[in-house]
This record gives structure tokens, sequence and C-alpha cells, in this order.
């Protein structure tokens, strides 16, 4: 799947995946601060941003995307930073295919199986009547039933725009989303290690990290360090310059 991505800066490769609901948009600002040191590539997962759509939506289609892209652009030994559902992305690229990465980032997801929790989400987006609406705040006040936390709701309608017709539309396959979201909590689909540097950054107020979880990732990715910020899930959106400078140390050593 040729995917759509944004290039700035001059160094090593650095590759950032954004998660679900999400897209290189997201990662904007910071890339410009890492692209001050590196050559940054922040890229749109399939089904999100302005990549290509497939009602085709697991962890093998999201590895098998993000190999053939480092390929294609023929990027060798690339730091690569995953949040949330590009985190199981990177991660599971990085146990099928060790020789395609050469530092690991890992924001705020864990090596395992998540029970769904996106319903509230989707059902609040699917709410929304694109062909009737016409402003924003219209389709915020409807989502805003489903969901409460005014920035969660901002984010997501970030995947909101219009077509040629001025009628709003998703950029997000919402449907696909929908049908696999199951999938999207599955856990590692490869088996092995990675031995080479990794770091995960987690979140102190976030429910993605249960104690038990380092354990399990020391067993995939022995040389990782875990890193704790005092943010929710969104680390990197909460505490930019704080994420930032624990991620060019972490580069540095």
């Amino acid at each position: 799947m040729n995917l759509f991505f944004r290039k700035s800066g001059e160094g090593n490769p650095l590759v950032i995946l954004h998660g679900l609901f999400g897209s290189s948009d997201n990662w904007f600002s910071l890339s410009k601060v890492f692209s001050e040191k590196y050559t940054v590539y922040t890229i749109d997962q399939r089904n999100h941003g302005q990549s290509p759509h497939s009602n085709e939506f697991n962890y093998r289609l999201l590895t098998e995307d993000l190999e053939e892209f480092l390929k294609i652009h023929s990027i060798e030994n690339p730091i690569v930073i995953g949040h949330s559902m590009g985190g199981k992305t990177v991660m599971n690229l990085a146990i099928k295919n060790p020789n395609a990465i050469g530092k690991l980032i890992v924001v705020d997801i864990a090596p395992k199986s998540y029970p769904v929790h996106h319903d509230k989400i989707l059902d609040g987006l699917t709410a929304i009547p694109l062909r009737s609406i016409t402003t924003r705040t219209e389709a915020d006040k409807i989502l805003s039933e489903f969901v409460e936390e005014i920035d969660v709701r901002q984010f997501l309608l970030k995947n909101l725009s219009r077509n040629h017709e001025g009628k709003f539309e998703w950029k997000i396959n919402l449907s696909a989303i929908e049908n696999h979201i199951e999938g999207i909590g599955e856990g590692m689909q490869y088996q092995g290690t990675f031995t080479k540097p990794t770091l995960f950054i987690k979140g102190a107020r976030s429910n993605y990290f249960k104690p038990r979880d380092e354990v399990e990732i020391l067993q995939l990715f022995p040389n990782a360090k875990i890193e704790t910020l005092n943010t929710g899930h969104w680390v990197q959106a909460e505490s930019p310059q704080e994420f930032v400078a624990t991620v060019l140390n972490f580069l540095q050593d």
C-alpha cells in the first residue's frame, strides 16, 4: 500500500507512526523539533489521514505496510517511534524483521492484548449525520453525548474534512475501523525478540499499562528502558517538551 507521508529535516532517519483515529498531522509540531537533528518521516497508516482506505485492517497488514514503506524509500536502520496502535505496529515489525529497525521507541502501549474500549467513541462518530450537519460545532455537540472530554473530541474531529460538494466526510475509514476494532486490541502477531536499543514511554495516568507488563516487555525487548511521564495516554501531546527530552536523551545514549 502506498502510504501518505511527510518528510522533513536532514540526518539519520526517524519514522513516526500515529495511533488509532490519528494521523501524521498530530505529530507536525514534534516532527519539526526532531527534524533539527534527523530526517523525519511521519506516516499515515492505512485507513487514516491521507493514506488509502481498505476493507482489510489488522496488525499483520499494518506491519507489512510499514516494512514495505521502509523498502520503497530505501530507509535503512531507522529510529522508529509509534504511539498506541502505531506502537503495536512498530513492535510487530521489530519482532518480525529486527534488521528493519535500528532503535525502537514505543509510546504508551504494551505488547499484549487489550479488550475493546473504543466502543463509545465509535458510537459517537457513527452518530454524526455527515450529510446534514453544516458546522463542526454541530458535530461536536453530537459527539459530546458520547465523549465527555473536550480535548479527545477535538482530536477525533480533526478527522472531518469537506468534499467537493462542501459536505463533511471522514478522512478515516470508519466502517473498516468499526468492523475490525477487536483486531486492533490483539496482542503481538509474531514470535521472537528484538535485542536492539528500545525505549518504552508510558503515561503515569494512563490505563494502558499494568505493573506486570514490564515483565513481558523485557522478555520480548531485553534491552528496553521504561520511562514514565506524568501524563495520560496522549503522552507526546500532554507533555511535549518532556517527551522530546526523553526521546533525545535515549537516542544520545
